[in-house]
């Protein structure tokens, strides 16, 4: 049972997915850091606010005439807007370089070219053909004395 867990815990993709989730996290922080003490009190000056995120309240009465509720709705714009910022940031600084080297990628194969760096080893589907081949040519030559 342990055996099993200790094999999941040291694959590499594990190891990878721990890593993108904390730099994710600090990545996170820092947009939101920067949305909420730069951009949204720039665009709530435009609406005589502290911030996007207090402006554009709308109240509206209760049945009991206590204190109206209030709709946030700038509240909901600033959280938006930063997923805006944090959907261009990843597209344009992770996706459209990856793209541009899965088409370089593609081309490569296209026109005959090794994709991968004469120095990268082979990978396992690679070697485990080679030795499906050496045991067929051995077998084709038939019993060593």
């Amino acid at each position: 049972m342990f055996s099993g867990f200790k094999a999941f815990i040291l694959r590499g993709n594990v190891i990878e997915l721990a890593v993108a989730v904390v730099v994710g996290t600090a990545f996170t922080a820092l947009v939101n850091a920067i949305v909420t003490a730069v951009i949204n009190p720039a665009i709530g000056a435009l609406f005589s606010a502290k911030s996007l995120s207090t402006a554009l309240v709308v109240e509206i009465p209760t049945v009991m005439g206590d204190e109206p509720a209030r709709l946030m709705v700038g509240a909901v714009l600033a959280a938006l807007l930063n997923f805006l910022i944090v959907a261009a940031v990843v597209y344009f600084a992770l996706v459209m370089p990856m793209n541009a080297l899965a088409k370089r990628a593609e081309a490569a194969r296209q026109a005959g070219q090794p994709v991968t760096a004469a120095d990268e080893p082979p990978s396992e589907r690679e070697l485990l053909s080679d030795i499906r081949d050496l045991l067929a040519r051995r077998d084709a030559a038939g019993p060593q004395a």
